[in-house]
């Protein structure tokens, strides 16, 4: 079966870029050996060694995204209290291994479930993965990557989607309910969405462009965020009053994982074009930092303005923002339009921390902010900046923002005040004060720190 994403101009660029200077490098680094007759070096075609070098590239970036993973936990513990850090760094841990498991059996087929969806809202072309004949040749995804390189690629974004959510959610919810909300939602409402766009469905028919993943991956996971924070309420003593900063206890791990992510976010956007296209690959990692870069110093500038002091938590968040405002349109902008879009999702990011605060939505980590806020404005500069400006990408853009936005939401809705009549869905208040650690896991990431603590 080949999956209709491949198809797809917008979701890759494995048709038509055979060039006599990739052959080269690719007969160079592969295959070495003076070719014995036109067209073929040592038996093996030009075709079969861009197969290679794509798919390697592809199982890079599958490594790169992976490593995301540790950065969103070293991140979120950071960012959080202590005596909750066993907690965040069981759930960040966890959640990779239940989307790569709900992915394999449901997810991967929901989210491409091939060609005879095309323009559709729903398609499921059944349970687990079947290798398909032409899986492993370069037959499969126009010669971009084999079968199997494709579906973990796409499962590592799908597990960050949940990932998302954790940060919003941190400090006082269930465990059990969270893996709960994050099972269903990795392996039934975001390939769902997905399908609409990268597997060829209808938001991809109506024209709307998300290169990697500002609404179908960080907008997602923000919008269930979101919808958890307000269900949950804030943590205890947050909003007595006027805001109650509430400090993470580690800014070094922080900071680590940040930068984490940001390695990672060079497969993340760089995998999306899904083959080793030296052109388009190299713009896209080029664009993708240089918007991280101007984030960080949006977001500098603008917590300097607002808050009068160079505060490194929204700098650290710029820099996310920045990454997460590119995503959607990596691949049409210029290196100058990457820095402008970077640039205003850094200030972007730093004005809706403080209305989030305002209005008493808790979110520890700042995740709806750079993930949902930001997602919403990267999306939107596809129809504002780069190749594909105007009024009628505009309008295209914002039905793609909408349309995920009100399903998703309505969705984690239903799935969250479900789970609360059932289950449960916050601590107790005695929990909560001692800590998630204690409360859940019966164990403390700083034992000897947290004795100290209690003298």
């Amino acid at each position: 079966m080949l999956f209709w994403k491949h198809d797809s101009p917008s979701r890759g660029f494995a048709n038509g870029f055979v060039k006599n200077r990739y052959f080269l490098l690719c007969a160079l680094l592969f295959l070495p050996s003076v070719p014995s007759r036109a067209g073929e070096v040592s038996g093996v075609t030009a075709t079969q060694a861009l197969f290679t070098a794509n798919n390697i590239w592809m199982m890079v970036s599958t490594g790169l995204v992976f490593i995301m993973h540790l950065g969103f936990a070293t991140v979120e513990t950071g960012f959080t209290r202590s005596k909750n850090t066993v907690n965040i760094l069981f759930k960040n841990s966890i959640i990779p291994c239940i989307g790569l498991l709900t992915y394999a059996i449901i997810g991967f087929n929901l989210m491409y479930p091939g060609s005879q969806f095309a323009g559709k809202w729903f398609g499921f072309s059944g349970f687990g993965l079947s290798l398909p004949a032409n899986g492993l040749t370069p037959d499969y995804a126009a010669g971009g990557y084999t079968y199997w390189t494709d579906f973990l690629f796409q499962a590592m974004f799908a597990a960050t989607a949940a990932t998302i959510v954790s940060g919003a959610v941190a400090e006082r919810i269930k465990l059990l309910p969270f893996l709960v909300f994050a099972t269903i939602f990795v392996g039934f409402c975001y390939p769902i969405t997905g399908m609409w766009k990268w597997g060829g469905g209808a938001l991809d028919a109506a024209g709307f462009h998300d290169f990697a993943g500002s609404t179908l991956v960080h907008s997602v996971g923000g919008w269930a965020a979101l919808v958890g924070a307000v269900i949950l309420g804030p943590r205890l003593g947050k909003y007595n009053g006027d805001v109650k900063p509430i400090p993470g206890h580690n800014m070094p791990l922080a900071t680590i994982g940040v930068f984490l992510l940001w390695l990672g976010w060079f497969g993340f956007n760089g995998g999306s074009v899904l083959s080793a296209d030296p052109a388009k690959t190299s713009l896209v990692l080029v664009t993708t930092s240089l918007a991280g870069a101007a984030g960080a110093v949006g977001a500098g500038i603008t917590a300097a303005a607002v808050l009068k002091s160079p505060d490194l938590s929204m700098v650290l968040n710029g820099i996310l923002a920045g990454l997460v405002g590119i995503t959607a349109g990596a691949d049409l902008m210029s290196p100058n339009e990457a820095m402008i879009i970077g640039l205003l999702a850094g200030a972007i990011v730093v004005f809706s921390v403080l209305f989030f605060d305002k209005i008493k939505v808790d979110d520890p980590v700042g995740a709806i902010s750079v993930h949902l806020v930001c997602g919403i404005w990267g999306t939107l500069a596809v129809g504002l900046f780069g190749e594909k400006a105007g009024i009628a990408q505009l309008i295209a853009q914002i039905k793609g923002i909408l349309a995920v936005g009100l399903f998703t939401s309505l969705a984690a809705t239903a799935l969250f005040l479900l789970i609360r009549k059932t289950l449960g869905l916050r601590v107790s208040r005695e929990e909560e004060i001692l800590g998630l650690d204690i409360g859940e896991h019966a164990m403390e990431a700083y034992p000897d720190f947290e004795s100290f603590l209690t003298k």
